[in-house]
């Protein structure tokens, strides 16, 4: 067994909880805008017009996203991770209490060091024979019913205001933060190359922590619908026309996934200064690949398109057009068993990010013929950032 530990010490954890000026946000706002939040216009006013300009506006994006809808992503103490059998075990400390959770990992044939997919609740896409998998229990982290139960608030408390999502997002943090420490050497896994995946909820999860971790190098949110790419602003437009759709007012009523505070929006979306068209752009330029079923008006299908089309324009704008793909097949009621359709869109992503292989990956593409307006939703330009 081989056993590792970072120690953050105190000076070092002020430092890291310390908000940057871009994230520097009000404690209040009076925005109302029904269509899709402008990427590129800061909540003061002003425009983004250079890449350091986005980077500064993502913290301010991340800000707005911990604030309104998710909750905080606290930093721990200390981290020790050990690797055993095939399996890292990590425990974490903070404020004189720590938890401990574990991760398998199942590995390809050779010696590595292998990229490796972090898959919540275990991968259902297909996944190259050079990948290693880590499957991570992420209901160990936090129960998704009721709330505030959970290893993520044993630590941290029953009453913390993150949500289920950010609190996943974390843990799958703490897995890269124990590949980091342990090396390539110790677990054959190459910490540059890690991606994260799951499936309906926990394509949700997925999406979260490709957001609010830079080091996941491939996001792949499956089916994730509503909490994923998928908007809040369309898919309420969905619930008011009479379809049987997860909006924002639906989700928030039984499972613990997000913050409290996202509560005090969900009866007039328009009042929240973000949609997750954002999220995506929180991940920008780092590949993103969205797989979802059109088959299932309860994913918000259209609302999916409509952020994917939002978010690549996003990544247009940072000259990354072909590191976003939206892969959208219906395959009626079998919700996370993907078709074989899609696998190709899965492989090039897989191939070019994390095998270094050619592939094309400018995917944007559903089988359902919406009437998407971007008029109706988008009323804004993506600059040429420089």
């Amino acid at each position: 067994m081989v056993r590792h530990v970072l120690l953050w010490s105190f000076l070092a954890g002020l430092a890291t909880s310390q908000l940057s000026p871009c994230a520097d946000i009000p404690d209040a706002t009076d925005f109302n805008n029904p269509k899709l939040v402008d990427p590129f216009t800061f909540l003061n006013g002003s425009t983004v017009a250079t890449k350091d300009g986005w980077a500064c506006r993502q913290e301010e994006i991340k800000a707005i996203f911990h604030r309104y809808e998710l909750g905080p992503k606290p930093e721990p103490e200390e981290v020790t991770a050990s690797f055993t059998n095939n399996a890292l075990s990590i425990t974490v400390q903070s404020e004189g209490k720590s938890i401990s959770f574990s991760a398998s990992i199942r590995f390809p044939s050779g010696n590595g060091p292998f990229p490796a997919l972090i898959a919540l609740g275990g991968a259902s896409i297909p996944v190259p024979s050079g990948v290693a998998v880590i499957t991570y229990n992420n209901e160990d982290i936090a129960v998704t019913n009721p709330r505030g139960r959970g290893k993520f608030y044993d630590l941290y408390g029953s009453d913390h205001q993150a949500g289920g999502l950010i609190a996943w997002a974390w843990g799958v943090s703490r897995i890269v933060d124990a590949l980091e420490q342990l090396g390539a050497t110790t677990t054959k896994i190459n910490p540059e190359r890690v991606a994260v995946t799951g499936c309906s909820r926990n394509g949700k999860g997925a999406m979260m922590s490709g957001a609010f971790d830079t080091r996941i190098r491939l996001t792949i949110p499956q089916e994730a619908g509503s909490g994923g790419i998928s908007v809040w602003r369309i898919a309420a437009e969905m619930k008011q026309n009479g379809t049987d759709v997860e909006d924002a007012a639906q989700i928030v009523t039984g499972d613990g996934w997000f913050a409290t505070e996202f509560e005090k929006y969900v009866d007039d979306i328009a009042t929240l200064p973000e949609d997750h068209h954002l999220l995506a752009g929180l991940v920008a330029p780092r590949p993103l690949l969205v797989v979802e079923n059109s088959g299932i008006d309860y994913l918000a299908p259209i609302g999916s398109f409509g952020g994917a089309t939002a978010a690549k324009m996003i990544y247009g704008a940072l000259g990354a057009a072909d590191s976003i793909g939206f892969s959208q097949v219906a395959h009626g009621t079998s919700h996370c068993s993907m078709p074989s359709s899609q696998n190709p869109d899965v492989a090039a992503y897989f191939n070019r990010f994390l095998l270094d292989q050619e592939a094309d990956t400018d995917i944007l593409k559903t089988d359902r013929d919406f009437d998407f307006d971007n008029a109706r939703w988008i009323d804004w330009t993506a600059p040429e950032l420089s």
